[in-house]
Order: structure tokens, then sequence, then C-alpha cells
């Protein structure tokens, strides 16, 4: 007998079947190729999250057109050429008995590219996106349904549209970064049309039966921003369209690091009253919490609370992939802890550099280095200035 029986209690959802509580969450690590094909440093590091143990693994941040890359080592679902390696992608997870989900995204502001498009010209950084027009923004619609189409063909067995952490979708929603004075502008019921109608398209390509999920943020954490109030009414609005799940978020990269957010990302499941929120607000959706749920006790208290339906781990599972092993007692080490002052592995892919974890051993460490043919100096120099700069923030 576990002793988390909610955490490893099956769930019947959109006519999949997950065998536990536990997902893992999108984690971008940087591992794909420039071109934006599946390498074998992502295919193993995708097997290894399959057989974690967690129910269904998301991959993440798939780009469905070329003005939405957020990162020159991002997958790519924006042309027949791709679904070669992507079907290899999709058969690793599940040949390890897990649920393969793919989540499409276009990054809008924050694409990498300096010819951005995004609902107005809402400076980032240097750039000013261009304000995109009705064809711009049909050309888009139709970039997320035929990359949705592709990953079915693929053997997915469900699509995510990441409408989290500051991406085209949220900058329609959002009052701050949507300044349009047309139909898509202005209130909530104009901010969220967009968004709405590339769930439509989505669900009108994969067709009826296939589920879709959504990566939802419920709150941007900034005083001008998107707050819990409008998006629990956005909320209402997936559930009326049937959407597989919320996987809910808070937070952008305009919020991540400013002191507030990194105070507050450091304290266990501090997204699961987000996620409770948006559950009281829908009827019958699964909800996803996620947010540093680094002990088992913290994610079966947040399913007795009745916070959410499921658990979604990310940089938790990345320093430690047996983590669902370990708490269902199958592996009897303990569960390796993701450090909160540290986010070397997200300081590295703002840096082009593949990701790594600082609790990793040093074997397994260097081993991923010497794949990557990096400097072992020069990555130990990044892990350091990471845990020092951590320190210094713990006083």
């Amino acid at each position: 007998m576990t002793r988390y029986p909610l955490l490893f209690l099956p769930l019947g959802m959109k006519g999949l079947s997950l065998s536990n509580r536990i997902t893992m969450a999108p984690f971008f690590a940087g591992y794909a190729g420039a071109d934006g094909t599946v390498t074998p440093l992502l295919l193993d590091h995708y097997g290894e999250m399959a057989r974690s143990g967690a129910a269904m693994i998301v991959v993440e941040n798939i780009g469905v057109h070329e003005t939405g890359l957020g990162s020159p080592f991002m997958l790519r679902a924006d042309d027949d050429r791709y679904l070669p390696s992507l079907e290899q992608l999709a058969r690793v997870i599940k040949k390890e008995g897990a649920l393969a989900a793919a989540q499409i995204n276009h990054a809008g502001r924050y694409a990498y590219t300096p010819h951005r498009l995004a609902p107005s010209p809402f400076r980032t950084g240097e750039v000013v996106p261009k304000e995109m027009d009705e064809p711009d923004m049909e050309t888009v619609r139709q970039a997320y349904a035929a990359a949705a189409r592709r990953l079915r063909e693929a053997g997915f067995d469900l699509v995510e549209i990441h409408g989290g952490t500051g991406y085209l979708l949220v900058q329609f929603l959002s009052p701050r970064t949507n300044r349009r004075g047309d139909k898509y502008g202005g209130p909530l019921e104009n901010r969220m049309r967009y968004p709405l109608e590339v769930v439509a398209a989505v669900q009108d390509a994969v067709g009826p039966g296939y589920p879709v999920g959504y990566r939802f943020l419920a709150d941007e954490c900034l005083k001008d921003g998107l707050m819990v109030e409008e998006t629990s009414v956005y909320a209402v609005e997936l559930e009326k369209r049937q959407v597989a799940y919320l996987s809910v978020m808070a937070g952008t990269y305009d919020s991540f690091f400013l002191p507030d957010y990194l105070a507050r990302e450091k304290v266990q499941g501090y997204m699961a009253d987000l996620a409770a929120r948006i559950k009281k607000a829908v009827a019958g959706t699964p909800i996803i919490a996620a947010g540093r749920i680094q002990d088992p006790e913290t994610a079966e208290t947040i399913l007795e609370q009745g916070k959410a339906d499921l658990i979604g781990l990310a940089r938790i599972l990345f320093a430690d992939p047996l983590w669902p092993r370990k708490a269902k007692g199958e592996v009897p080490e303990p569960i390796v802890r993701c450090e909160p002052a540290c986010s070397l592995c997200m300081k590295r892919v703002i840096k082009g550099k593949p990701a790594f974890c600082s609790q990793w051993s040093k074997d397994k460490r260097e081993a991923f280095l010497a794949r990557c043919k990096e400097s072992p100096a020069e990555a130990q120099k990044d892990m350091e200035e990471c845990l020092e700069k951590g320190r210094e923030r713990r006083g």
C-alpha cells in the first residue's frame, strides 16, 4: 500500500486513462536541434522522463510558425518535414507506458526574431513588435491547427495549447499587452476572442474525440496585468469548449525575476491556491496544479484538499527523474530536491545553452556535458554563479 493513495489513483480523461495523478509539466531544456528537429539528447531526456512513473509527459513548447519561435533550439511542427522525428519522440514516450502530450506555441512578442508579431506594438527589450492584422491572425490561427494535426499524425495522445508564460495567447488576453481598438481588444469578451478562436481551430483540425488540453495562466503577477478575476471567466469559456484539462500556472517573463515572485516561487505548492480558484470556477474540467511541489506529502495534500485533480512536476522531475517511483515506494533512496534558490536550468536556456541541474550527481553532470561537448569548467562556473546568488538571496 502506498502512503499517498490519492497521488496514485488512476484517472480517466477524455477517453484516456492516466495510471496516476502525476504529470510532467512542460519544461524547456533547449535540447532540440538548431533546425527544430528531435535530437538524440532530447530523445534520451524524454525517455528518462517517461520511465519516471509519471502518467503523462508533456513535451514542451513546439513551434507552430516561424514568426513565433521562442528559441533557436525549439522543436517545430510547422512543416511536414518535422513529422518523422516527432513520430520517433512520441514512440519513445509511449514505449515506457506514459501518455505522450505535445504542447504547441507561438511566442508572440517574446520570439527571438527581430521581426515579431503581437496583438499590439508593446515594446519588449529593444524590439517593438508589429501589431497583427487580420491576415496575420488567420495565418497564425491556421498554423496552430496544422501543427496540432501533425502531432496527432505523429502519434501523440493529445495536444496542449500553450496559454501561459506570457506568450501570444496571453498577450491577447492581458489588458497590459493588448491595446487594440478593434473586436479583439478592450473588454475581456474581446480579448478572449482570439485565444478562443485558436482553441476552436485546433479542435476542428484534430477532430472530435481527440483531447486538447490548455496550459492556463491564472495570474500574470503584475499590478497592471491579467489577474484571476478575469482568468476565472476565461476558464469557464474554455470549459464550454470541452478542453481536456487546464494546467494552471502563474507569472510571465516580465514577472519571473521580480523580487516578489522570486520569494513566492521558493514556497512549496505556491501555485496551488490559484489552481483551486480556477477549479472552483469550472464544473468538471480536470485541473493540474504545479509550482515547486517538492514532496509527495505536499502533492497528496493538494489532492486531499480538492485544489486540483492532477499534479504537474517540471523542475522537480528534472532534478530527480525517479520522484514518482520513490514516492510510490518502488525506489528506496530519498528524493533529490530541486534547489529553490538556484534556477540554473532556466538561466542556461535564457543564455541559449542546454539545461542541466545543479543537484545532479557529478557523474551524471559530466556525462551530460561530454555529450553536449561543453567545457566542464564553463558549466561549473554557471552552476557556482547560480548557487552563490541563491545563497545571497537567502541572506
